[in-house]
């Protein structure tokens, strides 16, 4: 890699709370001093200050009344999240932790830490206007700062870079496969499939537009041209960014053999702390989705030695603990990671932890602030449907759920945007219809304990008490602890299927 992550911040900092990150998203006080900048030729150029600046001064109405709420923001890179919020009326909230894929660097970047780097090329730019290399490598890595740093108005000022880029060398590679991250972190896939397909047109080694196209084809639902994808990638630039791509290809296939398989070959590959962290967090990841909670831990440990304040590390740790049983270490591990990444999905298992603790205020709190991310998401020019689907099906805002999954599935036919709009159809009362979808969700062989859950409500609601049981005991059987609240009402249920 041409650049490393460093996740330095071991203290950990109060949890945000709701009423605090609703007025900053509201146009409420700002956590950071506004930015200048620094303008170049054609009105655009690098910004002034370090790494932490951005932004203008005189931005649109979206960027003054939002400001830089980085307490409430998104990392966002081309995955699918599914979220859930507090149940309602025997419809529990479920949860599953994306899956990680691991960043190509961005070319040009130059090594050490990413912020350095930022600088360095603001430096660059400013003392070379003209040097596109240099501006498609910034606009890269501010894609890459709103993913770290959890900080999604990074992707305009990307935008800008990666514009200045193509206007001073049309047809770049490096800053076509820059445009094909930043379309999939605003999960727009189609708009990345393009960029990466051109650049790739343009460089066919381009390892960044290898990646990309690998994930816009998993994020439209073509899994068989992922794979393809994939083992093109293996073949041209074989590294991390490809095998823990090819591995969940794999995964969504039902090889969890081959998927293992590839990520153990990506450790075997690993050699700089971030790198070994990032993988190891993968296989714990794939670990917890089988139910294997020892070995899961076990990763995740290995995740920690490397990178002891790695969140994604902490974030699966924390779901182990709760499925264990450990619900205090599980809430002291979410505590960090909502404090330092507030997205839907982390939200939701620390709520739903203090829910099966009879903390409801604090569970209501967290389940709160999953409307502010989703206004701060679509104020970037991020698609928040998916996420909005689910959360707004398990807090029973059944229209806005039904809405925001019917419009997914009109732009990408994944078994995640399937199990969504199952859901949503099933919160609407519509378990005929609903199971149409959910049977697409689970047709893959994606071995997911939420998408069988949901299935066997579903089932049950439509009339199958036996395929109800089926998928009932498919679900606790992969993974019992799938979500605090959500395994504990599929006990219910199965109680009352006998």
């Amino acid at each position: 890699m041409t650049h490393r992550r460093r996740h330095t911040d071991a203290s950990a900092p109060t949890p945000a709370r709701a009423g605090d990150v609703v007025r900053l998203v509201t146009g409420g006080r700002r956590q950071r001093a506004e930015r200048s900048a620094t303008r170049g030729p054609q009105g655009s150029g690098a910004r002034s200050g370090g790494p932490q600046s951005g932004g203008s001064r005189s931005g649109g109405p979206t960027v003054r009344r939002l400001g830089v709420v980085v307490a409430l923001a998104v990392t966002l890179t081309a995955t699918a999240v599914i979220v859930g919020g507090a149940g309602d009326k025997g419809r529990p909230s479920t949860t599953a932790a994306p899956p990680l894929r691991y960043p190509a660097a961005p070319d040009g970047l130059p090594a050490g830490d990413l912020d350095r780097g930022v600088t360095v090329l603001r430096d660059r730019v400013r003392e070379s206007p003209r040097d596109f290399r240099s501006w498609a490598a910034l606009g890269s890595a501010y894609v890459e700062q709103a993913r770290t740093h959890a900080d999604p108005t990074r992707y305009a000022e990307a935008d800008r870079a990666l514009g200045r880029a193509l206007r001073l060398r049309p047809g770049y590679d490096g800053a076509l496969a820059g445009r094909a991250a930043l379309a999939a972190a605003r999960h727009d896939f189609t708009g990345a499939l393009r960029y990466a397909d051109r650049a790739l047109a343009a460089n066919a080694y381009n390892e960044r537009a290898l990646a990309s196209r690998i994930d816009a084809l998993v994020e439209l639902g073509s899994y068989d041209r992922a794979l393809r994808a994939a083992r093109t990638a293996d073949a041209r630039r074989p590294g991390i960014p490809v095998f823990t791509r090819y591995a969940y290809v794999r995964e969504l296939r039902g090889d969890v053999t081959g998927a293992r398989a590839a990520l153990e070959r990506a450790l075997g590959s690993a050699r700089e702390p971030d790198d070994i962290a990032y993988v190891a967090t993968a296989l714990a990841q794939l670990a917890w989705r089988q139910g294997h909670y020892v070995e899961a831990a076990r990763r995740c440990a290995v995740a920690l030695r490397a990178e002891p304040a790695y969140v994604p590390a902490l974030e699966t740790r924390g779901r182990v603990r709760a499925a264990r049983g450990e619900t205090a270490a599980a809430v002291a591990d979410l505590r960090v990671v909502v404090a330092r990444q507030p997205l839907p999905g982390h939200l939701v298992t620390l709520g739903e932890l203090y829910e099966v603790r009879g903390d409801r205020e604090r569970s209501r709190e967290q389940y709160a602030l999953i409307t502010a991310w989703t206004e701060l998401a679509r104020a970037n020019g991020v698609n928040a449907d998916l996420d909005t689907a689910l959360a707004a099906a398990d807090h029973g805002d059944r229209t806005t759920a039904l809405a925001a999954a019917r419009a997914e599935w009109g732009r990408r036919h994944t078994v995640h945007t399937a199990d969504a709009l199952a859901w949503a159809l099933h919160g609407a009362g519509r378990d005929k219809e609903a199971l149409r979808y959910a049977r697409r969700a689970t047709a893959t062989g994606f071995r997911e304990a939420p998408f069988f859950y949901h299935r066997a409500v579903i089932e049950h609601r439509a009339g199958s008490t036996r395929a109800a049981r089926h998928w009932l005991r498919a679900a606790l059987d992969l993974n019992p602890g799938f979500s605090p609240v959500g395994a504990r009402d599929a006990v219910r249920l199965q109680k009352e299927l006998g």
